[in-house]
């Protein structure tokens, strides 16, 4: 894998073809670093945040892109978010221990995996991700070739240490490209989980395209963040009402609550909440207590 935490775009100049890389390490490090979670689900996260590095490329919007698979399993929920500044995090839940191997799709059985849109403006938009073959991958390839009849191409690959993703898709609104597209993809179809995690990207591009004309954009960078803050918090807890808020703290000192994406614990007393509900209520980012 080359520069690690990275996401470049690939042109083929004689083809309406285009394709991405990313790469994780330590923006995948730190997400799984907040938890303690198993080996599997560690995998299934890295291949999550791979896969929404991907699909955030193919799009131009300012907002937060969500990758959501959820079922009544012992697996609950595996989310990974990336948003238009390149930021990432993920989260599972999960009841119960899980296999040491076991194939996405059968860890959903009977769920349902979404793609949701967040605009900073506009309309929020939802997806919902047909479970189609085994890997996370085949349920994204049959997604593009279902609800947008764009045929496409994904490898997702982690080994807990890296992540790694690489699609190659049709150009949307170009012309009859079918002769490209078998061409390209029988191409990409050799690419492994091995070489994706451990070749750098131009080495893979020579690897599977070196008779083509193809063009590496400029890297972009890619980073674990979480955008939680006290002021966000204490906004949420006004959903209660100020005398319900107050009850807590009398029965359990204060209010504790920890994201639960990077588990940064946030406390409110009496003097908070009473801030929370002044005409000038204001949480600032600090977490110090009154």
């Amino acid at each position: 894998m080359s520069s690690s935490d990275q996401l470049q775009r690939v042109m083929f100049e004689q083809a309406d073809i285009r394709s991405v890389l990313v790469g994780l390490e330590q923006s995948y490090q730190q997400a799984l670093s907040k938890h303690h979670y198993p080996r599997l689900i560690n995998i299934l996260l890295g291949e999550m945040m791979a896969a929404v590095s991907l699909l955030s490329a193919t799009l131009k919007f300012d907002g937060r892109l969500i990758l959501q698979a959820q079922s009544d399993n012992q697996l609950k929920v595996l989310m990974a978010e990336c948003n238009h500044q390149r930021d990432l995090r993920a989260i599972a839940r999960f009841d119960g221990e899980l296999p040491e191997q076991a194939e996405f799709c059968d860890l959903l059985e009977g769920g349902q995996l979404v793609i949701t849109i967040v605009p900073e403006q506009g309309k929020r938009y939802q997806g919902v991700v047909p479970l189609e073959g085994k890997r996370l991958s085949n349920c994204l390839e049959a997604y593009f070739a279902f609800s947008e009849q764009l045929p496409t191409q994904i490898h997702l690959a982690a080994d807990e240490q890296r992540a790694a993703g690489f699609l190659l898709q049709v150009m949307p609104a170009k012309g009859d490209s079918a002769t490209d597209w078998e061409h390209f993809s029988c191409l990409a179809a050799t690419l492994s989980d091995d070489e994706l995690l451990k070749l750098d990207n131009e080495t893979i591009l020579h690897r599977l395209f070196h008779e083509e004309d193809c063009r590496l954009f400029e890297a972009d960078s890619l980073q674990f963040k979480c955008d939680c803050s006290r002021k966000r918090t204490g906004e949420a807890l006004r959903y209660m009402t100020r005398e319900e808020l107050e009850q807590i703290v009398r029965d359990e000192g204060s209010i504790d609550i920890s994201c639960q994406f990077c588990n940064e614990l946030y406390q409110f007393d009496l003097a908070d909440i009473a801030l929370l509900f002044s005409d000038s209520a204001n949480i600032e980012g600090s977490d110090q207590l009154h």
